[in-house]
């Protein structure tokens, strides 16, 4: 491991005056290569804590631009950053922060194609994203490449941290939640919410666990899943154990290289094919007077915050049982947020035996960006 300059020294001598840390320590750390998958909320204080720390190398990667709706929470973004790319601005901003860094940017999905060239070339992956598929992709690449994989997940109010390593001795993610829930059971943090500095507490817990595998300091958290309760402020830990029928890191392993992990998850490939229309096309429509029924199938706190006049509110959950409401000699317009949901609701009233019913395209997020800029975007 190569010797500090007098810099880094300086730089890091609050580490150093700790005598379980010391100058062994931070050389470690100096001579790490951590990947962060994700740069949103909890990327955000995992790269800059473990850039302030003095990671040698950190890898990011993110396809999406910064957004107004991720300033609640999303530290590493300001005003400044909208409309930029987010792993451009997050380098700017880590650099900023510890020029000593090597900041590898990978602008792109982190898929089942590119995800073991991606990781190989990391000693700890941290998973800092909020969907099940890269969840599960994650969890398998860390273990055919035999690094750890400090996971964290954020919901309104509620965190969990843990370190999935089979080849530590500890469990993989599929250990603990061998299948996925069904669709639409767990909502993501854009349709559920999640408090903005809950991400922060997360985030620098697995900073922390990745600090602690690299130098060998304290216990991490392998085999064992902390669970942070913000409004209650309690913390449990629970014990996890590997599973030894586990298709990954089980003792007869049967899923071995990657899989279609949207379609384990239940996610089709693609949106339903169903009749559509444009929001231009609908906004045309209304301001024709035309006779039809506009559906919401949304949450009820997603129209608190904006919401298209006259459209009445019926979630996507509660649609099954509640298609006596809706008129069957109007034209039905349904849309969500972003069009997603509103597809499968076409295809449910369709099963149904509604005939004119049509998908409104982007949902009420194109609505707010193409026809009312005046309204709340979330």
């Amino acid at each position: 491991m190569p010797d500090l300059t007098t810099d880094e020294l300086s730089r890091y001598a609050r580490h150093l005056a700790i005598p379980e840390f010391g100058i062994e320590g931070q050389r470690k750390l100096r001579a790490a290569r951590v990947l962060c998958i994700g740069a949103g909320g909890l990327g955000s204080p995992i790269s800059m804590y473990l850039a302030a720390a003095g990671v040698g190398g950190l890898g990011l990667v993110d396809p999406d631009m910064v957004e107004i709706t991720n300033l609640q929470r999303q530290i590493l973004f300001g005003q400044k950053d909208l409309g930029r790319r987010k792993l451009e601005a997050a380098r700017d901003r880590l650099a900023d922060i510890n020029p000593h860094v090597d900041i590898q940017i990978h602008p792109e999905l982190f898929t089942a194609v590119n995800a073991m060239k991606i990781a190989a070339d990391y000693d700890v992956i941290i998973d800092g994203t909020d969907n099940f598929p890269t969840r599960y992709l994650s969890n398998d690449v860390a273990v055919w490449l035999r690094k750890p994989n400090v996971y964290g997940s954020i919901l309104r109010f509620d965190g969990q941290v843990g370190v999935f390593a089979p080849h530590l001795g500890a469990p993989c993610y599929r250990c603990m939640c061998p299948q996925p829930p069904p669709p639409g059971m767990v909502p993501s943090c854009a349709e559920g919410g999640v408090l903005g500095v809950l991400p922060g507490l997360i985030g620098t817990l697995q900073a922390l666990e990745a600090i602690k595998l690299i130098t060998g300091i304290g216990q991490p958290l392998l085999g064992r899943l902390l669970h942070v309760d913000t409004l209650s402020m309690r913390f449990r830990t629970l014990t996890l154990r590997r599973d030894p029928a586990c298709p990954v890191c089980g003792d007869h392993p049967t899923i071995t290289e990657p899989i279609d992990y949207q379609g384990f998850c239940g996610i089709p490939s693609a949106v339903p094919a169903v009749p559509s229309m444009t929001v231009h096309e609908l906004h045309q429509l209304r301001e024709n007077g035309d006779n039809h029924f506009l559906l919401d199938v949304r949450e009820p706190h997603e129209q608190s915050i904006s919401r298209i006049d006259g459209a009445v509110l019926i979630p996507l959950g509660e649609l099954g049982t509640r298609v006596a409401e809706l008129p069957r000699d109007k034209r039905i317009l349904v849309h969500c947020k972003s069009g997603g949901r509103s597809a499968r609701a076409v295809s449910l009233l369709r099963e149904q035996g509604f005939d004119n019913v049509w998908n409104i395209s982007g949902g009420i997020i194109a609505w707010a960006r193409e026809i009312d800029p005046t309204m709340a975007e979330y």
